[in-house]
């Protein structure tokens, strides 16, 4: 049984965020094995596909190293890249039956487009320790999924140093779980990007992810409406590598736009239980 690391939301391999992809399935593995392969990959997620009579259409499920996730955009543009890239499937549109409803994903040019719930924050008072688990002050704090605390500057985004520990005890009004924050700012002036953000995970067992499709449909929403614009482009400033991404909102769907590379094939020498 083969699998790929694909790198998601990237501007060239070893960008963005790798994902891992398992081919597809006759039929779902166990939980309990599914989880313990995307422990043993360790990435941020490993992406799991099931096959149905359509070629054009998948199961899909997302596991991190600590649980299942209910909807991931990384490992989404990644599992439609191996299908393409890999699997040669050949169709206009894939569809993916997730935890979050059925997701489509096309080929646009050298990129993947894939269309997402929007999730429009609502504003919310500044949880108590939340500034001193980022290491810096919010100008103001948005809750969808994702805490989302809005910040001064590019350079303080990048510079952010958070308390991880504290940061899993944190919640407020997101709706996603505690231990899940986004730091966001407006880019500076000079960059190809409008918006810059790091997404720090740990109560997902992710300290901090690289590219985060699912926070981009908080963030694409709620800088639209700040910046008047439709189509904006994001970059995440996760060290070292950064993902790029360009977001399109469509009322109650977000379009996500990205590359993906694969940098690894393997095989599986053990047999799904």
């Amino acid at each position: 049984m083969r699998q790929w690391t694909i790198d998601a939301f990237a501007a060239g391999p070893f960008k963005g965020n790798p994902a891992c992809v398992v081919e597809p399935l006759d039929a779902w593995p166990s939980d309990a094995w599914m989880q313990a392969l995307a422990a043993e990959n360790n990435q941020a997620e490993t992406a799991f596909l099931l096959k149905t009579d359509d070629p054009a259409r998948h199961g899909l499920r997302w596991f991190t190293p600590a649980l299942e996730a209910p909807l991931c955009g990384h490992a989404t543009l990644a599992a439609a890249h191996a299908l393409f890239a890999e699997l040669a499937v050949d169709v206009p549109l894939l569809t993916f039956d997730t935890l979050s409803g059925p997701l489509t994903v096309r080929r646009v040019g050298e990129r993947l487009e894939m269309d997402f719930p929007a999730d429009p924050p609502r504003r919310t008072d500044i949880p108590a320790g939340l500034a001193e688990a980022l290491g810096a002050n919010p100008l103001e704090v948005w809750a969808g999924a994702y805490l989302v605390a809005v910040l001064d500057s590019e350079a303080t985004v990048r510079g952010l140093k958070p308390d991880l520990a504290a940061i899993k005890a944190l919640q407020g009004e997101a709706t996603g779980g505690p231990g899940q924050v986004v730091a966001v700012a407006l880019a500076d002036a000079d960059r190809p990007y409008a918006v810059v953000s790091r997404f720090f995970a740990p109560g997902f067992g992710i300290p901090e992810d690289p590219a985060t499709g699912s926070a981009h449909c908080i963030l694409a929403p709620l800088f639209g409406e700040k910046l008047g614009a439709e189509v904006l482009k994001f970059h995440q400033a996760y060290p070292g590598r950064g993902g790029d991404l360009e977001c399109e909102n469509r009322g109650p769907r977000v379009l996500l736009r990205g590359r993906g590379f694969t940098v690894i094939e393997s095989r599986l020498r053990v047999a799904p239980a």
